[in-house]
């Protein structure tokens, strides 16, 4: 197969580089290893992690209409309230993490309407389940790739004028040889104040696999599940307690807290103000990341809340799945997954109850609500991937609030989005324990997407020239977004242009010309300045 753009990797970025490339009148062909295309917000279930601003500014247009998307889904498909529907900013779930909680099929169907028109028309042509297994690379220019389907091992080879890496761990780079890091890098390397002395390649972010849950009558309580024993006496040294309890670090303090678990409250959803100036929201699990809020419906139509588990719990620190071998990648997930079924289980038969008892046994898996029959998400949630070694390299002094005060973030000259959210570092697997660091609102600079050396690659998501400090702000549902859609109309605006996307981001009149572009679709580079005119 042939396409002027090819997009491995149908997650967030992803599916806005493909939305991008084809608004651009261009050819593209998206290739996704799961069923579902979304990512973050579908396959691996995790609610939308936005900016206090989200609703004013700060997102890009396209973004906004994924989000308004959502909304109107519900309102002309599910039986609101009368409160709810008129609720301008309706949060379906009425989470605490986030202004929009919303099931995963919803963010799916809408995702899939926004793309549809290209695929009629034939601009666009999706493949799933297609992983990439293998490159073909002349010197600095990726010629193309081979994909494999993930159960029939159908192998399809397509080439593209210029590629796309959209894929959640950075798997192209490695399969193009693309120079990139891994984990801690050095503070001899970066400067930064929060990097370890030593440079730390295998000491990634947990990964999590989240699921849904509900509670309803009857003991819904599933088999003991495998190591369970194992992960009840797990205490990493810094978390202040078992690892299967309610006792964990608070992010921002590190230090301990206890949560509240209560199935079902009898709060009112249109009073939640999912603030993250004001918290990160944890401290009910159960609203935290709530997506679905009964009393947003009708009476009886949903029987329970829906809540959406990605807890302090379910981070699996026992190892990394980047640069291992495919059987000790599979080791790791199939023990997140017995890590997660056990904090299920301790939920439904150990879990102190505020009557006093132990466990909630009505508490039920939704793996209908995650699209799978084994009851967690269909994906593991990923934080932190390979990155690049860009043209310019975002560290944490270039935004950190500690750093820089009433300065700002820096401003790039070649910026091409823009972002918000705390440097939010989960324990890793080296043994540390949260990194939690303030940041200025910042820009998304162009020469983070540019390999340092290979000519038409150009990353969408977590593997852009971040370091291990700042992908913890750069990951977030949003900039990965932005990210993406800047590169499809990267790839776009090259082919148009004749020119590479090294030679746009080195030449003030390039460069101008597709920041216009950019914000003539709705990106935003600059934070507003409020001032007389």
């Amino acid at each position: 197969m042939q396409a002027d753009i090819l997009v491995v990797g149908g997650g967030l970025g992803g599916v806005a580089a493909a939305l991008a490339a084809a608004r651009a009148g261009r050819t593209v062909i998206m290739t996704e290893e799961y069923d579902w295309i979304g990512g973050q917000l579908t396959s691996q279930a995790v609610p939308s992690d936005e900016h206090t601003w989200v609703e004013q500014f700060g997102i890009t247009r396209s973004y906004r209409k994924l989000r308004e998307g959502v909304r109107q889904y519900y309102r002309d498909n599910y039986p609101l309230t009368e409160g709810a529907r008129a609720w301008g900013d309706l949060n379906p779930g009425a989470g605490w993490v986030s202004r929009i909680c919303a099931e995963p099929r919803v963010s799916l169907a809408v995702m899939e309407s926004m793309l549809a028109p290209f695929c009629g028309a034939g601009r666009l042509t999706i493949l799933k389940p297609y992983r990439p297994i293998a490159a073909d690379v002349d010197a600095d220019i990726v010629r193309s790739l081979t994909m494999r389907h993930r159960d029939t091992e159908n192998e399809i080879v397509i080439s593209a004028d210029y590629i796309v890496d959209a894929t959640e761990l950075g798997d192209l780079l490695p399969m193009t040889g693309t120079e990139y890091a891994t984990g801690f890098e050095a503070q001899s390397d970066t400067g930064e104040p929060s990097a370890p002395e030593h440079a730390q390649p295998d000491n990634v972010q947990a990964v999590s696999i989240c699921f849904a849950i509900d509670h309803v009558d009857g003991d819904q309580t599933i088999d003991k599940p495998q190591n369970y024993d194992y992960w009840r006496q797990y205490q990493p040294q810094f978390w202040g307690g078992p690892m299967l309890g309610f006792v964990a670090p608070n992010p921002r303090t590190l230090e301990y807290a206890t949560r509240s678990f209560t199935p079902n409250p009898d709060d009112d959803p249109l009073l939640v103000d999912a603030d993250q100036r004001k918290g990160g929201g944890d401290e009910n699990l159960w609203i935290f990341r709530r997506i679905a809020a009964r009393k947003n419906f009708v009476p009886g139509f949903y029987k329970s809340d829906i809540c959406l588990v990605n807890w302090p719990m379910i981070d699996y620190m026992d190892g990394t799945i980047i640069d291992v071998s495919e059987d000790e990648k599979a080791r790791h997930l199939k023990a997140a997954a017995e890590l997660s079924y056990s904090v299920f289980y301790w939920l439904q038969t150990e879990a102190p109850r505020p009557d006093g008892g132990q466990g909630f046994r009505g508490l039920r898996l939704r793996g209908d609500i995650t699209g799978t029959d084994h009851g967690l998400a269909m994906a593991p949630y990923i934080r932190e991937s390979r990155r690049i070694k860009p043209i310019t390299r975002i560290v944490e002094q270039d935004l950190s609030h500690t750093v820089r005060g009433d300065k700002g973030a820096v401003k790039y000259r070649d910026s091409i989005g823009i972002g918000m959210y705390r440097i939010d570092l989960h324990p890793s697997t080296g043994g540390d324990n949260y990194i939690d660091v303030p940041s200025c609102p910042f820009e998304i600079p162009l020469g983070a997407l540019l390999p340092q050396r290979i000519k038409n690659l150009i990353p969408a998501g977590k593997n852009i020239g971040t370091t291990h400090i700042t992908n913890g702000c750069y990951r977030l549902h949003p900039v990965e977004w932005n990210i993406g859609e800047v590169a499809g109309m990267l790839a776009a605006f090259s082919l148009d242009q004749g020119l590479t996307p090294h030679q746009v981001q080195a030449d003030d009149r390039h460069l101008h010309d597709f920041q216009a572009k950019l914000c003539s679709e709705g990106i935003e580079i600059r934070w507003p300045q409020i001032g007389a005119y």
